[in-house]
This record gives C-alpha cells, structure tokens and sequence, in this order.
C-alpha cells in the first residue's frame, strides 16, 4: 500500500556517498510502500557517475542538466522552476533534499509549492575546509534561513549535529542523527577474491599494499597520503601505494609524483566499482581527510577487516576509536603519519574484529532504512494531527 509520495532531490550523482545513500535509500523505501521519486542534477566528468544506480535500483529518477554543484544564475533559477513545477505536478507529501545546492533550491521549491513536510540532510561539514571565514559565514547565514523553511534536519553522525548547534543553525529538537546506512554484505566476505586486485596490477603477495579511496579534490587532501609515502620509501620501505579515486587534482597529484621520485610505486587507478576486490588486497587504508563526514571508505574497509588509518576530523572520530576499532592521527604530521602507517600494517585480529563488529551493527543499510521510514511515518501522523 502507498503511505506517502516522497521526493528526494540531491544536486548530482558523482561517485561518493550521499548519491549511494540516496540510491540505496529510496529503494528501500519503495520496498516499504513509499512511492519514491529521485531527482538529480548532472555531475561533472571528471567526478564520476553513478546515475546508473536509479536502473540499477529501478528508481522513478529526472535527470535535471541544469541542476549541479556549480553556482549558475540562470541555470540554477531554471533548476529552481523545474523543481517548484514538478512538486505543484505530483503534490508529493514529503520533500527530502541532500547536499548544499539541492538543501537550497529543493527547500524553498518545497516551501513555494506548499509541501506539508520539508527533510534536509547534511551529509558532511559544510562549514569548514572548503571556504575562507567570509564564504562561511554567508553560508551559515543561509543555512539558518533554509533551516527554519525544513520541518527537520537530519545528520550522518553526531559531530555533524553538534557543528550545526554551534553555528546556530537550528534549535537542538529540530536536528536529528540518522547514521549512514551501507550494504555490506559484498565487504564483509570480500576475502573470497583475495589476489584478484595484486594480479591485476602485478604486485606479490608478499608486497605491502597501502590504498586510498576518494574524490581527487583538495578537501581530500591526498597530498598528505603521497608525503608519506615519499618518506617510507626513502626511508627504504618495500612496499606500494594505491589511490582509488579521480577528480580535479588527477593530473596534479600524478606530477607530483613523478617530481617527488615516487612515480613507480604509487599507482592511479582511476574510479573502480570493484571495490570488494580492492579492499580484499589491501593491507591498510589510509584517508588524509582535511574534512569529513561519515567516509563511506572507512566503513567499508572497516567491514572488510582492513586496517584504517585516518585523520582525526569531522565525523571520522565518531567512527574510528583509535587504537580499538582502527587508528586516527592529526592532519599535520607526516611522522606520526608514517609511524601509525607501520603499526597499522600488525593490527592484532582484536582491532579488525571490532572495527568490523561495529560498523555492521551501527551502519547497516536495513536499520538505516527502517529508521528513515520511522522518522516519515512520525512527521506524517504528527501533520495530520495538527490539521
């Protein structure tokens, strides 16, 4: 039976994920009886698409062109009209926007459209990493205007809530964690493909292999991870580096490494799909986050026992308790860096257990769904009490 007509509106679907989440996540409420509809804008090519998901998933899906990340006057007014028709069209009872640009132009569209119930997910920290201190606060200035246009925010972790309390953002009953829900089966039993991923790029058994998985953009702070690597191997470490991942910085990052001397044992894969066969042949994960909010990356290595060393930032630490589930360093000190790297590589069986127990339990891609249908369910009968 349909409950209720929901709308879902994230800016573009390149390779990360808040567009797995929403993917996974409107799937899951069809499968409930949520009549579901996913609308998105296009990505860049350099940021890899994951449109496919919507087939894949079988999702009721628009592509917008004129919806993306860019800021565009005329574009994003468009985008803006096409939203504000297409939710006066299908009268949706719920409109649930992700990321900055669709939080923005999805929420006011909702509002203008008289939806009775507004959702908004921040998928990171948007206030820092990524702006100078002018940018920022304008940014908090509209989110607080967005904020009291929403019905209820939610977050991936609880330092994303905290972050919105101390900018003010919303009052503290408004904003509500709603964890990150993956499915990880495929990760958890990924050791069955052990070997696959070292063929394919001709490294032994016996060769350590250290990887990181990410968009290539500065908030990712790749540059980190390859300093490093330089230092372990000048240092005479026999091993090599993988970086999963393309974006802007590709090209750079690549001369970077050939400059530094370390172009033979750092390898650019590029964006893989496969990435149970990765993490099957990976010793270590290593994420240089400048800032974060709950690392996909992280979470799925976690639930394929590989080791993860990773800056201590934003949502990370709510995932990683360090020492016990996996290993945080600061984001300025390449020793210490290289330091956690080597003892990462003898993580004891305790620490992969834990690191594993505990992200199948708190990120569980079912739970995640059933907490979402919850929440709707609850916002729904509290709306027709007040009518």
């Amino acid at each position: 039976m349909i409950k209720s007509g929901i709308l879902h509106v994230i800016a573009r679907m390149n390779i990360g994920g808040p567009a797995l989440h929403v993917a996974q996540l409107s799937s899951g409420l069809m499968q409930k009886g949520f009549e579901t509809t996913l609308v998105s804008g296009r990505q860049e090519d350099s940021e890899g698409d994951m449109t496919d998901l919507a087939d894949q998933y079988r999702l009721r899906f628009h592509l917008y062109n004129s919806l993306g990340a860019r800021l565009s006057p005329w574009n994003d007014l468009y985008a803006f009209s096409r939203l504000w028709r297409l939710m006066r069209l299908t009268s949706p009872t719920i409109v649930h926007t992700h990321t900055a640009k669709a939080g923005a132009l999805g929420r006011i569209a909702a509002k203008l459209a008289k939806v009775p119930i507004i959702v908004h997910t921040f998928h990171g920290h948007v206030f820092s990493g990524y702006w100078g201190a002018g940018i920022s606060k304008i940014i908090v200035f509209i989110e607080r205007i967005l904020a009291s246009l929403s019905t209820v925010i939610l977050t991936v972790s609880e330092s994303v809530r905290n972050e919105l309390l101390q900018h003010n953002i919303a009052p503290p009953e408004k904003i509500h964690v709603l964890p990150l829900g993956l499915d990880l089966d495929i990760y958890k039993n990924c050791s069955v493909k052990m070997g696959e991923f070292r063929r394919e790029l001709g490294i032994e058994s016996n060769v350590p292999l250290i990887g990181n998985v990410g968009r290539l953009v500065p908030i990712k702070n790749h540059r980190y991870f390859l300093m490093a690597a330089r230092s372990m191997l000048q240092s005479g470490f026999d091993g090599r580096f993988v970086i999963i991942g393309s974006g802007q910085l590709a090209s750079e990052l690549q001369k970077l490494c050939s400059e530094s001397g370390i172009g033979d044992s750092v390898i650019f894969t590029g964006w893989r799909r496969d990435l149970d066969r990765i993490y099957a042949d990976l010793d270590v994960l290593v994420n240089t986050s400048i800032n974060e909010g709950t690392p996909c990356a992280i979470i799925e290595a976690m639930a394929a026992r590989v080791p993860v060393v990773a800056t201590s930032v934003g949502g990370v630490p709510d995932i990683i308790n360090s020492k016990t589930t996996g290993y945080l360093v600061s984001e300025d000190d390449v020793n210490s860096l290289v330091d956690t790297i080597y003892c990462a590589l003898n993580t004891p069986d305790v620490i992969l257990d834990a690191a594993q127990s505990y992200v199948l339990k708190h990120h569980d891609l079912e739970s995640m769904i059933n907490r979402t249908a919850n929440l709707y369910s609850k916002l729904l009968k509290e709306k027709r009490n007040v009518v």
